[in-house]
């Protein structure tokens, strides 16, 4: 088909025509086959206006593949928990905010894998479903410390206003992954859910009451609970016979080690209280105090009254016999100096013959550790650490100050250099050179 009107630049003709042999419609000279004009796309647009690249080829934008693993992992999280659909659906509506929020952007997966049980742990904690945060880093099998510092960054990030839970809150939730029911053990190894959960509260209120909570993880208490109150709730020989290690394998829950010390100052507490119960004639000990831990909880208040009365009345009578004691000893006849000091030091002598010393003996007395004359005290003060007393400088010592007998005393350690001692004291006497 000719195109009138126009004419080549190369040639002059005017024999133009349209080029039908490229997909792109183009003017050509006949005569000297030069292209006299070039379509444009946007100037000739077929079947329709012009429509730039990212309009053609937009697509629904989806959730990139670390998103989809974590809303995953918020929703296995919750089945492991048996949490209610309401919590489910929070955990992940806080977990979308929080990923797309610019704090938790440029985070490493590790925190974004404990991004996901954290927005399970508020979200619990917001509904009445208390859970601990050892319990999301153990199903996490992350480092409780790194969870914590992500709980805290989300809460604020998201201004939550998390409840803060106590030991006793969270037990019900926490008794609920000890699989001992019938469904999964033996019917003589069973036990129901609520009545363990209400017999391990008890006794974590009594661990509370005598101090053994304050400062202590929580996870090893609310598990030596449980164990305590499953072997209480029916105190069959069966059940006694089983260690720690046993119950776990058999409950499916994973071991802490530090729960066995826990069971030990529980059972020492519940010994103590034991023994002021008025129609028990045994003699309550360790192996058999789980017997009586029903009326040890049903009357725990007037036996911790009780028990520290007796105490109290046990130091005041130890303290008027030691005040007798010492009166009787400044009323007898005074002794050699020989005599005294070594009868005092082979008094001193413990039972490996090693002279204890008189000085330490009195500074450790006088130290204020009130914690071992009271019945229930704080395990910081029970088990206080040793403080490193720094000594006095010492100026101007020329090595000619004389030492006096008691410094020369505080050296001796053994019977045997204090005999000697005395030997060569009175050897020098007798020659006359003291």
């Amino acid at each position: 088909m000719s195109r009138a009107g126009l004419s080549c630049p190369g040639c002059g003709s005017s024999n133009i025509v349209d080029d039908d042999l490229y997909c792109q419609a183009q003017l050509v000279c006949v005569d000297c086959g030069s292209v006299v004009s070039e379509g444009v796309l946007a100037d000739d647009p077929v079947g329709g206006s012009d429509v730039s690249y990212s309009r053609t080829t937009a697509v629904t934008k989806k959730p990139c593949a670390n998103l989809i693993k974590g809303l995953q992992r918020v929703k296995a999280l919750c089945r492991i928990l048996t949490v209610n659909s309401e919590i489910e659906d929070l955990a992940h509506t806080y977990y979308n905010q929080a990923y797309q929020h610019e704090t938790f952007i440029k985070v490493s997966l590790q925190k974004k894998e404990a991004l996901a049980g954290c927005c399970v742990l508020v979200s619990c904690r917001l509904l009445n479903w208390p859970i601990t945060m050892g319990t999301i880093s153990c199903l996490l099998d992350a480092d409780p410390v790194v969870v914590g510092v992500v709980y805290q960054e989300m809460v604020k990030a998201l201004n939550i206003n998390a409840p803060i839970v106590n030991v006793t809150d969270v037990m019900e939730g926490h008794s609920s992954e000890y699989k001992v029911s019938s469904c999964h053990v033996p019917e003589e190894l069973a036990e129901d859910s609520r009545a363990l959960s209400k017999r391990a509260v008890a006794l974590v209120e009594l661990a509370a009451d005598t101090w053994i909570v304050t400062g202590r993880r929580p996870i090893p208490i609310m598990m030596a609970a449980i164990y305590l109150a499953w072997q209480s709730l029916k105190p069959s020989k069966q059940r006694l016979k089983f260690t720690l290690d046993k119950f776990c394998q058999l409950a499916k829950v994973k071991k802490h080690k530090v729960a066995m010390k826990r069971i030990t100052e529980m059972k020492e507490v519940l010994c103590k209280l034991g023994k002021e119960i008025p129609w028990v004639r045994e003699e309550m000990t360790l192996d058999n105090v789980l017997l009586h831990v029903e009326d040890i909880l049903k009357h725990r208040f007037a036996l911790l009254r009780r028990a520290i009365r007796s105490h109290e009345e046990a130091l005041l009578a130890e303290c008027q016999t030691r005040s007798e004691d010492s009166l009787i000893e400044d009323n007898a006849p005074s002794k050699t100096p020989y005599g005294s000091s070594v009868e005092e030091c082979v008094m001193n002598t413990d039972k490996a013959g090693v002279e204890k010393d008189d000085s330490y003996a009195e500074s450790q007395d006088s130290a204020p550790n009130w914690g071992k004359r009271v019945l229930f005290a704080p395990p910081c003060v029970v088990h206080a650490k040793k403080r490193r007393v720094e000594q006095p400088r010492l100026t101007g010592v020329t090595g000619d100050e004389e030492i006096s007998d008691s410094e020369i005393e505080s050296y001796i350690r053994t019977p045997r250099e204090v005999r000697e001692f005395a030997l060569t004291q009175k050897l020098l006497s007798e020659s006359g050179e003291v």
